[in-house]
């Protein structure tokens, strides 16, 4: 099957990577569990918007943010294993100043990846499963990918989403794609 893998706040830590960088440039210690709503980076920082913290986030010492995130503990190791019988999809969606450091960071942690976009519209990615955290992207998943099973990664700043499957961890997930392959596998048999 086509697994379609989101890799901020799925994979890769991003906000435990901004407020760690955030607190290093301007001393102050804001931890990761106070994000709580998406977009709620201004309230916590002295940004006044959003497009204050992109122009900072781009030019951190070594690359952009994206460069410096650390992967959730057990994601790689279980995208590895997913990886032996499906193809692992990255669908992501990123500032195109931040392309070539996305790239460079699946290559650093080797994100066993068939393919990558990176894209707004996700929906136009053709996957079996989507694996993502976006309140926004997984209602457009639901509603634009009908056929596909979309499961939310139960994070502070998402609600459960009717049509999604709620996802707790990494071994849920793989669980979920399983049972889908068996039945997708029964369903070829009979």
């Amino acid at each position: 099957m086509r697994l379609g893998i989101d890799l901020d706040g799925v994979v890769a830590d991003f906000n435990g990577g901004w407020t760690r960088a955030y607190n290093a440039d301007f001393g102050t210690s804001i931890s990761a569990e106070r994000v709580t709503e998406w977009d709620q980076i201004p309230s916590l920082t002295h940004f006044h918007h959003m497009g204050e913290f992109w122009r900072w986030a781009r030019s951190l010492a070594g690359g952009s943010l994206f460069r410096h995130l650390d992967p959730y503990p057990e994601a790689i190791p279980a995208l590895i294993r997913l990886a032996g019988d499906h193809d692992v999809i990255v669908v992501t969606t990123k500032p195109h100043w931040a392309e070539l450091d996305t790239y460079q960071w699946l290559v650093d942690h080797g994100v066993p990846a068939t393919e990558v976009h990176i894209t707004r519209d996700k929906w136009l990615v053709d996957c079996d499963i989507f694996l993502d955290d976006a309140p926004h992207v997984l209602h457009r998943l639901v509603v634009e990918r009908p056929s596909s099973v979309i499961c939310r990664f139960v994070r502070p700043w998402n609600h459960p989403i009717g049509g999604a499957v709620d996802i707790t961890g990494w071994s849920t997930f793989e669980a979920v794609v399983e049972e889908q392959a068996s039945t997708l596998a029964q369903g070829q048999r009979g």
